[in-house]
């Protein structure tokens, strides 16, 4: 002790607060005292088994690894197509679609509100055309697809079912996810057309739909990513996506299915941040919250019901275009997370996403370092190997219990469609967004290269260049097409669809005869905004 008291003088005083991104206080050391009320066998259980804490499957990564899922999409079908084809090549085990913001609000490449965004933050896709020309000599039966579209997932969706049909193969062979998460988009992406109740409408007879025609698919996405990347914590990532899936369970249920009939094919969507064992406790979280909220809440008894199956990608917001190559050691970490909570597929962000579209450099150094922890590190050969870590089981149990005090306020409020017409998830992310960028810059989060260990000289970063070609192939394209279709089937399919969101058919089937056709996106959701009308976010207080 007396050498001890000799040194104490000559420390510092400790005047640094240690919080998680989220903001719970980080102590020194944990022990079994910060662990009374943990009870292992209640709330942590074996790997698939309820409530799942420890990972929805048995064996996990032993018995397969994750799904390497790289997000890729620019310019043409034709362009991206050349793409997917390079990943699976690389090594990639899932194709995963973005989309162009045209797209995603339901317009052709040719509107006038398109010019200038066609191509460039994902693939244009204006017709069955197009997405013949994306899955080119990729057999759709062989791959899983996961496809971010939300607004428009049941049309886009209907032409990967054609087109799936084309290639001769059977719909109940197809495996893949639509995000098909309206709901975020409200609160966090904003890449809405129809407001929230018709919405759900949509939403519940993609789910009727499925059941009967596409068992394999995930019906649904629900996607906290979005909500991280607008400037949530993650506990209020948790939160809002976990209470987003309640909400959709509520609507299957009073659409009149069974919850054991949809819930299986239900599928979450996680950001990956820079807090190494806040994001492995999200994860672990997550998972024994849905499972007890589908037995307790919901009365489900098959256990695929209670799985919460995750789909994760490295957080983009955390990205810097202050000395890129950091961005490197940061997926790194994000995806070593990613793996240690139990994702069941992950997407890794490239260096250069700060700039542009990753170019082809780049996304094969974001995969390879999926494949380097998958196959060096060790990681995938034990099952949760922080289970039982007094540090990370506190950290789980604080989340849980955070998460279900905003479930509690949500439910006063009438349910998160009540809540988001109030705008509540909007304030609370927009008020932590602006608390992380005031401790930035406060230094109280330090960003290196950012706000610390600054350098003047930045390395020059290739960058992924998408020009007007896109745009000008596709307006072709799209004048070529109404030539050549049958315009008066087209017209004649369209007009069923209206009548169907008029009355209370199930949209799918019109839809698909629309598809069928070769009536373009836009004319399919302008034949919704007829019937729905679009939906214009309020300003709130």
């Amino acid at each position: 002790m007396k050498v001890l008291d000799k040194d104490l003088p000559q420390t510092p005083p400790e005047t640094r607060r240690f919080n998680s991104v989220s903001g719970f206080p980080i102590r020194e050391l944990y022990s079994k005292e910060d662990l009374k009320n943990f009870e292992p066998e209640r709330d942590l259980g074996q790997p698939g088994e309820y409530p799942y804490t420890r990972g929805v499957y048995r064996n996990m990564y032993r018995g397969r690894l994750w799904t390497m899922r790289q997000f890729a999409g620019f310019g043409t079908a034709e362009d991206t197509n050349l793409r997917f084809r390079y990943l699976l090549d690389q090594g990639q085990t899932g194709l995963s679609v973005a989309f162009d913001y045209p797209t995603l609000f339901g317009y052709d490449s040719d509107h006038p509100l398109a010019y200038g965004e066609v191509g460039r933050c994902g693939v244009a896709i204006d017709s069955l055309a197009d997405m013949e020309a994306l899955f080119k000599n990729i057999p759709l039966e062989q791959v899983t697809t996961s496809m971010t579209t939300n607004a428009p997932a049941a049309i886009i969706w209907s032409m990967y079912l054609v087109t799936a049909e084309m290639q001769g193969v059977d719909w109940r062979n197809l495996a893949g996810t639509i995000q098909n998460d309206i709901l975020k988009e409200y609160i966090a992406q904003k890449t809405y057309i129809f407001p929230p109740r018709p919405s759900m409408r949509i939403i519940t007879d993609i789910l009727s739909f499925a059941c009967r025609n596409v068992p394999r698919w995930n019906t649904i996405s629900i996607s906290g990513y979005h909500i991280r990347e607008a400037g949530s914590t993650a506990i209020q990532e948790l939160a809002f996506t976990l209470r987003d899936g309640i909400e959709y369970v509520e609507h299957g249920i009073n659409a009149g299915l069974d919850v054991d009939e949809f819930a299986p094919r239900l599928s979450f969507f996680f950001d990956v941040h820079n807090d190494f064992f806040e994001e492995i406790a999200k994860f672990r979280a997550a998972r024994r919250i849905w499972a007890r909220v589908m037995k307790e809440r919901f009365g489900a008894r098959n256990p695929r019901s209670l799985l919460c199956r995750t789909h994760a990608q490295t957080a983009g917001v955390s990205l810097t275009a202050q000395q890129p190559y950091n961005n490197v050691v940061r997926v790194a970490l994000q995806a070593l997370a990613a793996v240690l909570g139990g994702t069941q597929s992950l997407h890794t962000n490239s260096l250069d996403e700060t700039f542009a579209l990753p170019t082809e450099k780049a996304v094969t150094l974001a995969l390879r370092t999926q494949q380097i922890i998958a196959h060096e590190s060790g990681v995938p050969n034990t099952i949760d190997p922080f289970g039982g870590s007094y540090f990370v089981e506190n950290l789980t149990n604080e989340m849980e219990e955070v998460c279900l005090e905003y479930f509690r306020r949500i439910d006063e409020m009438g349910g998160m469609i009540a809540a988001i017409e109030r705008g509540f998830p909007q304030r609370e992310i927009q008020e932590s967004s602006y608390q992380f960028v005031k401790a930035v810059e406060r230094k109280e989060k330090i960003i290196v290269g950012v706000n610390d260990f600054v350098t003047e000289k930045q390395p020059s970063v290739d960058v992924l260049v998408i020009d007007d070609t896109a745009y000008q192939h596709q307006c072709a394209k799209l004048s070529k097409l109404r030539a050549e279709r049958d315009n008066a089937r087209v017209q004649a399919h369209l007009a069923s669809l209206k009548r169907a969101a008029q009355g209370t058919e199930n949209l799918l089937s019109p839809i698909l005869e629309c598809v069928r056709s070769y009536a373009t996106l836009g004319e399919m959701c302008d034949a919704l905004r007829s019937v729905f009308g679009e939906y214009r976010e309020p300003l709130f207080d």
